[in-house]
Order: C-alpha cells, then sequence, then structure tokens
C-alpha cells in the first residue's frame, strides 16, 4: 500500500466546511476545488454509502485517486473535517468499515460521523460502541447525529446512547434541520457539556415542516443555504459553544442547476452574510 501523506497545517482552525451533500454530485477532487472556490476551510468526504440505495465514489482502495486526493488537499490547503456517513442498520458490520476509517485518518479527517437506524437498541449499542472503539484505534472521533426519520430521532435519545456507552471518542452531532424537525428547542442545549460539541451543521428551511413522510426529502434536497429560510439559526448558533466550526450541509433545489464551483461560492457567501448577521463580524474567507 503506497503511503500517503497531507501536509496540512492542522493546527489552523477549521471555521467553514462543505459537506458532501451540499454538492452530491461531486467526486472528491471536485469537492475539494469547490471548497476552495466557496471559501471554505474543509469538508467533508463520503466514503461509504450511507443507505444501501445511495451510490458514492469508490475511494477506499483506489490508490491512484488517493493519491491525486492528498495533493489536492496539499495544494489547495483544504482540510477534511469529517468521514461519512456510518448507518448503523440491523445488517451492518462494523469490521467491514475499517478500511474507510484507516483510510479517513490518512487523509487527515478528524471525526467519523454516525447515525441510528436499529430498532434494536442493544444491537444498536454495542455496534455503535464498536465504532467508536474502531475509529479511536486510527485517531478518530465519532460524532453521533440524531435524525427525526431514523431510529435515532432526538436530541435526548443521542444523548442516552452517548451516555450507555461511555466512549472517550464518542461525541455528538447538531444538525440545524434536524433538530428543529425533531421539536427541540436551543434552550435544551445548556444542560450539555460544551465537550460534546465537536462541530455543527448549518442548513436553513421553511419554517413550517413537511409531513413526516416528506422529512426525509426535504433533508436530501429541500434544505436552504443559510441565511435563506426561516430556521432561528441565531437562537441555535448562540446555544452552541463558541467558535466550533460551522458545516454547511444544505442541498438546495433552487440552486441545483447551477455549476458546482458557482454553487459552492453562492453558499459560502450566503454562509459569511449569516454569520456575520448573527455574530456582527463575517467568518473569515479561507486564506
Amino acid at each position: 500500500m503506497a503511503a500517503v501523506t497531507v501536509n496540512a497545517d492542522r493546527n489552523r482552525p477549521v471555521r467553514l466546511s462543505l459537506a458532501q451533500l451540499t454538492i452530491l454530485d461531486a467526486n472528491p477532487l471536485q469537492l475539494i476545488d469547490a471548497a476552495e472556490a466557496g471559501g471554505f476551510d474543509a469538508i467533508c468526504l463520503r466514503l461509504v454509502a450511507p443507505l444501501p440505495t445511495d451510490t458514492v465514489v469508490p475511494v477506499v482502495g483506489q490508490e491512484t485517486l488517493i493519491r491525486e486526493i492528498a495533493n489536492r488537499l496539499d495544494t489547495t490547503g483544504v482540510r477534511i473535517l469529517d468521514m461519512e456517513a456510518v448507518w448503523l442498520m440491523p445488517h451492518t458490520d462494523v469490521k467491514s468499515l475499517t478500511p474507510a476509517l484507516e483510510l479517513a485518518a490518512r487523509l487527515g479527517a478528524q471525526h467519523v460521523l454516525v447515525v441510528g437506524n436499529d430498532p434494536d437498541l442493544g444491537r444498536l449499542t454495542a455496534n455503535f460502541a464498536a465504532v467508536c472503539d474502531s475509529a479511536r484505534t486510527v485517531g478518530l472521533g465519532v460524532v453521533l447525529e440524531a435524525m427525526p426519520f431514523a431510529e435515532l430521532k432526538t436530541l435526548h435519545q443521542a444523548l442516552d446512547m452517548l451516555g450507555r456507552v461511555r466512549k472517550p471518542n464518542a461525541r455528538l452531532l447538531i444538525d440545524a434541520l434536524h433538530f428543529y424537525r425533531s421539536g427541540a428547542h436551543p434552550r435544551e442545549l445548556a444542560a450539555v457539556d460544551p465537550f460534546l460539541f465537536p462541530f455543527m451543521h448549518l442548513c436553513d428551511a421553511a419554517a413550517v415542516a413537511p409531513k413526516p413522510d416528506g422529512l426525509k426529502a426535504e433533508s436530501r434536497g429541500g434544505r436552504f443555504y443559510p441565511g435563506e429560510g426561516e430556521l432561528a439559526l441565531g437562537a441555535l448558533l448562540h446555544a452552541l459553544p463558541a467558535g466550533i466550526p460551522i458545516e454547511v450541509e444544505a442541498p438546495c433545489a433552487r440552486y441545483a442547476g447551477l455549476p458546482i464551483l458557482e454553487r459552492a461560492r453562492i453558499c459560502g457567501a450566503a454562509t459569511r452574510a449569516l454569520l456575520n448577521g448573527i455574530f456582527g463580524q463575517a467568518a473569515p474567507h479561507r486564506v
């Protein structure tokens, strides 16, 4: 196996990250270029298919592509904030995830994103603990994301899972859309240890939620870029620890027909405008 070294400056803080789902049609190299064009510090790289019906550009085991990704990261200065997305299903074989976790670590990722979608709580707990253990061996943190259309739906269910496994690298991901669609309120975050929030997912949406059977479709294609919808994003951002990285996960039908780099530029500009309005100063454009 050829060695891959990413020379990104790990001491430079990640302020803004571009999630794969925001520009789902981008391949890994295009996603890195999009992040650079949009002024993002990092990306979320999809290495495993979230659901059996999803497709993913094969990266694991593709050494030529892996070298190209590493070179593009070095050339642009973009980093990988997290790898996605491990959906823990009844059939999930945690051991099969090892190559993807190892590759994520080789490329400099900091976290792996996990969603709980198994109705068997005992099996889900055991598999989540196993993912945490496997990720820890390669130096990755694990962020658990609750989604109202998955089995693990709410903030409190996610906190209960973290309490069950008690793994030092297991933390919590707040996604603005899922948070509000699950019925949560920012004041609930005051009781949560700030350490549990390594970064957050930011997007916008209509104030009125779709019917339950429409939540998945909204999540995957009906979000808005930050500041272009009606969610109470200011209240949520103020409730989270100051300065945590913000990953924009906002697949937006309005811009779907635009070129990849143009979508990234619009998304980055919208995000910085929102943060400027909330905090009084813009999130710096990546340099």
